[in-house]
C-alpha cells in the first residue's frame, strides 16, 4: 500500500462535496501536471491519501480517502465544454488520468499547514518543500503515521 496527499481548492471540490456524493465516492480528475499525473498512474486500489484543502483561508488536511479502482483516462480532457479540456489528449491515446476515491474519514478538525510546518518529523514532507504546487504527491509511511498522530 502507498500513501498520498491530494490537494483541492474547496471552492472547486471539497471534502464536503465528496461526503455528499453518492456512496461517498468521487473521481479525482482535472490534474494537468505531468508529475502529478505520473503519481496518479502509479496509484493502486487500497492506497490511502490525505485530502488537503488548498488556496483557502486555513489550508490543511481535512480528511482521508482510499483509492478504490486503478487509474483510468480523465474524460474531462476529451470534453470541449470542460475547463480541463485538452485538444491534444485523445481517447485512443489519453494524456491525462484520474482515480476513483472513497471517503474514509472527514477529520473533526483540520490539521493545518502551520501545524505540519512546525513538526520536525515532517521536514521532508513534499508538501512543505519550497515551490511545490503539485496536486498529488507521495507521503512516506513514517510521514503518514506522524500526521495521523497529529489527528488523534
Amino acid at each position: 500500500m502507498a500513501y498520498w496527499l491530494m490537494k483541492s481548492e474547496p471552492t472547486t471540490y471539497s471534502i464536503d462535496d465528496l461526503a455528499q456524493a453518492r456512496g461517498k465516492k468521487g473521481f479525482w480528475d482535472g490534474v494537468r501536471n505531468y508529475q502529478a499525473r505520473n503519481f496518479i498512474r502509479s496509484m493502486q486500489p487500497g492506497d490511502l491519501a490525505f485530502f488537503y484543502h488548498s488556496s483557502c483561508k486555513v489550508p490543511g488536511i481535512v480528511g482521508i480517502v482510499q483509492v478504490t479502482q486503478s487509474p483510468r483516462p480523465d474524460e474531462t480532457a476529451f470534453d470541449p465544454a470542460s475547463a480541463y479540456f485538452d485538444p491534444d489528449s485523445k481517447p485512443e491515446n489519453p494524456r491525462w488520468f484520474g482515480v476513483d476515491i472513497q471517503l474514509v474519514e472527514k477529520l473533526p478538525e483540520i490539521i493545518t499547514l502551520t501545524e505540519l510546518r512546525h513538526h520536525p518529523a515532517l521536514s521532508e514532507l513534499q508538501l512543505l518543500k519550497r515551490g511545490n504546487r503539485l496536486s498529488v504527491m507521495p507521503v512516506t509511511k513514517v510521514e503518514w503515521r506522524v500526521i495521523l498522530d497529529l489527528h488523534q
